[in-house]
């Protein structure tokens, strides 16, 4: 008699999110959301959180057949705004994050089934696991099963949220999750500061009992929402006036009540940035803003970024085909590099013909800025030009050595860059005696509108600043969704995009020396940090009221 062959059951791990920022995450948990795909997530969990789930796990190819499938649709239709509106939609992943929704049991039952259907399981909850009481439950209940289960701890919002608010807690404070019953005798009794989380809908009651059970009206109080994020707010009071505080914030809030409420400022490190609580536009070529987003977040402000370009493959690719044989046959003596994507593009021909950096060999190599040479040193390649004044294309025409028939080999220069690209470095290389090949490495192409929201931030001053790259990221975003308002900052990368930014009308705040994305945002937190000091930052923009 032969046996059925059962199907080994997944793995169900509840995993904390810790209080949102996605730094806070153990290693454990970035290696879990990183290599599970089904995800039962809390609403409350943060936006950067969820963005690390399946990011290790292969998509499927039923998702990449399926967008191909719409997109040549759309092709063969003819019908161009689907086009743009499918290039512009992020590529398939392979995450599945489903509500985790009902009470624990029924939370539990879902996540036994999938386990026992051979799926490896993530219960994605914000703080710790092992501090929410639905979340006890349902390990207790998954804990019952044949299921194996494993609990992979988190920061918990009752000690990160107060941190990233600048209390200090110290070691005797109390935590009550006001969402549920509450022992409000128990809190008012602990001679700690009181930690409790809630929501906006109920400050008021919460500020109640704790009143009715002794706690003095004038206890400092403070409340967070959003904590350890970059949107976060904290607005202080007293327990007479906790609703007030936070009537406008919207979501769970954490309060922190107490003395050492009312001596956060000594503390202060997250709300102190330079541009802490900004919204700070970035609009630059799709799948290219990650570094500077990351920087602006540092310095406290929440980037927006807006594609207002998208690069893609040259109309035909005989040019840089015939370009990458030059290279390999020894045609040239420098290539030039204008910009990351040029980069980009002409690597990615080498490893369609299953080339190395050796084709560089012989080849000398020159970049418009730092930024680009950052990219050719990715490679494994090392620059031997770069300007060392304004890095521009005039600042690389005052270094570039003009052409001597007896010292070069080769008089020929490659130059692939974007088909819009001016004509100024090609000159100025003609004129200084050197025969130029400009090659079309790439195209730029408007990208769709933004959503209506963000084009009303824009038109209403809703952006705290604005960080230009490069004139076409000016002339694209006024065209795609009007002009800043006159109240937002405007930073510019270099002198011909902050020449473009005038031509539009823009006031241009802010430059940096040199023309990278580090040292644009940097010199816009600099910016801000004087103002600051000199009282003189833009007033804030005001903002309907919840009603």
């Amino acid at each position: 008699m032969t046996r059925a062959r059962t199907t080994r059951p997944g793995t169900v791990r509840f995993v904390g999110g810790g209080p949102g920022n996605a730094g806070m995450l153990t290693c454990r948990a970035q290696e879990v959301l990183s290599g599970t795909a089904l995800v039962f997530a809390d609403a409350d969990v943060s936006a950067d959180v969820l963005a690390l789930v399946a990011t290790e796990v292969p998509v499927p190819q039923e998702l990449l057949d399926e967008r191909q499938a719409e997109m040549d649709a759309a092709v063969a239709a003819g019908e161009k705004a689907e086009v743009k509106r499918l290039k512009n939609l992020p590529a398939p992943t392979a995450a599945d994050v489903r509500p985790a929704l009902g009470e624990p049991a029924a939370v539990a039952k879902q996540l036994v089934a999938e386990a026992k259907k051979g799926h490896d399981v993530v219960r994605l909850v914000a703080g710790d696991p092992m501090t929410t009481d639905a979340t006890v439950t349902e390990i207790a209940a998954v804990g019952r099963t044949v299921v194996p289960f494993e609990v992979v701890p988190g920061v918990a919002e009752a000690t990160a949220v107060p941190a990233f608010a600048g209390i200090a807690l110290g070691s005797g404070y109390v935590f009550a999750d006001g969402r549920g019953k509450v022992d409000w005798a128990a809190l008012v009794s602990s001679p700690g500061p009181i930690v409790l989380r809630t929501t906006g809908q109920h400050l008021a009651e919460a500020a109640s009992n704790l009143a009715e059970h002794g706690l003095a009206a004038g206890t400092p109080v403070t409340v967070t929402c959003s904590g350890s994020l970059c949107a976060q707010k904290s607005a202080d009071g007293t327990l007479a006036t906790m609703a007030e505080a936070g009537r406008e914030m919207e979501g769970d809030l954490v309060v922190t009540i107490g003395k050492s409420a009312g001596e956060r400022h000594r503390h202060q490190w997250w709300e102190s940035r330079a541009m802490f609580g900004w919204n700070v536009l970035v609009p630059r070529t799709k799948g290219q803003s990650a570094e500077m987003s990351d920087r602006i977040a540092e310095h406290g402000a929440v980037p927006v970024e807006v594609p207002t370009i998208a690069v893609e493959p040259p109309r035909s690719p005989a040019q840089m085909e015939r370009a990458v044989k030059g290279l390999v046959d020894g045609r040239y003596q420098w290539v030039v590099f204008t910009s990351s994507n040029a980069v980009r593009a002409v690597w990615e021909k080498f490893v369609e013909f299953g080339l190395d950096a050796r084709a560089f060999s012989g080849v000398k190599i020159a970049c418009v800025g730092e930024g680009t040479a950052a990219r050719v040193r990715e490679l494994g390649i090392q620059p031997e030009l770069l300007p060392t004044g304004e890095q521009s294309s005039l600042g690389l025409l005052e270094v570039f050595p003009p052409y001597d028939d007896v010292l070069d080999p080769v008089n020929r220069v490659l130059l692939p860059r974007a088909d819009i690209a001016t004509e100024t470095l090609a000159e100025g290389l003609t004129n200084a005696g050197w025969e130029i090949e400009d090659v079309t490495a790439y195209r730029t192409v408007r990208a769709a509108p933004p959503a209506a929201e963000i084009r009303e931030m824009i038109k209403t001053g809703g952006f705290d600043a604005v960080c230009f790259t490069s004139s076409s990221t000016v002339r694209n975003l006024v065209g795609i969704a009007g002009k800043p308002h006159a109240r937002t900052l405007i930073a510019c990368i270099g002198p011909r995009t902050a020449e473009t930014a005038a031509e539009f009308g823009l006031r241009v705040d802010v430059q940096p020396e040199n023309a990278s994305v580090l040292e644009l945002v940097d010199s816009l937190a600099a910016h801000a940090e004087h103002l600051r000091a000199a009282g003189e930052l833009p007033p804030p923009r005001r903002r309907a009221r919840r009603r």
